[in-house]
């Protein structure tokens, strides 16, 4: 499924489509924010927002250096060390996102939800980091609604349980999977406290440069 996601992006790559398309959340920790106005509703074009989440240079750099950090932990220890054990560990992380990038677009097309965050417009730390915690939770639909975020929730936990079919049994439970799933969640907040805070911090640091 995860290749048939790439495939079929190259044949939809030339169609009309919202210029700024980047990875907002989801597997990948958002590289910069996706203005609102963009037009995100139509198959194609969550097609390739997932696609960029799944193929850019940004979340290869990441899954490799996530690989590298298993590797250097020797986790899972059935894959032990040297080149191997690192092909095998990126493998796996590559895989992976693929995975969830997939479901993601399955269940956020099928059910028209909108997988970007949209960043609050209300002043204060605490009011905003709360924002952030409800995009999490909860997602726009295309028709601009608020729902229960069913495309991040499933395709945390349904990757979850899929990739660890490839791990060796030692760490291939039921239990294991819902603590990886819940810890994806948990990367997502951080990923959108990023995308809520990052740009005000940015435009700071500029500031006092010139």
């Amino acid at each position: 499924m995860a290749a048939g996601l790439c495939l079929t992006a190259m044949n939809v790559w030339a169609q009309p489509a919202p210029v700024d398309l980047a990875p907002v959340s989801g597997s990948v920790l958002p590289a910069r924010i996706i203005p609102p106005e963009l037009d995100l509703s139509g198959w194609r074009h969550k097609l390739r927002y997932h696609a960029e989440n799944t193929v850019s240079p940004w979340s290869f750099a990441k899954s490799a250096a996530y690989a590298g950090f298993l590797q250097e932990t020797n986790s899972p220890r059935e894959w032990g060390q040297g080149e191997r054990g690192y092909r095998k560990r990126l493998g796996s992380e590559l895989a992976y996102t693929g995975v969830r990038n997939s479901i993601a677009f399955g269940l956020d097309t099928a059910l028209h939800q909108d997988p970007r965050y949209h960043r609050s417009d209300e002043t204060g730390f605490w009011r905003r980091t709360g924002h952030a915690v409800r995009g999490t939770v909860l997602t726009r639909t295309d028709s601009g609604t608020e729902t229960f975020a069913t495309w991040r929730i499933g395709s945390a936990y349904g990757a979850a349980f899929i990739s660890n079919e490839w791990q060796p049994d030692r760490v291939n439970t039921i239990s294991l999977s819902l603590q990886q799933g819940t810890a994806q969640i948990g990367f997502d907040l951080l990923a959108n406290m990023r995308a809520e805070f990052w740009p005000d911090v940015k435009r700071k640091m500029f500031r006092r440069k010139s």
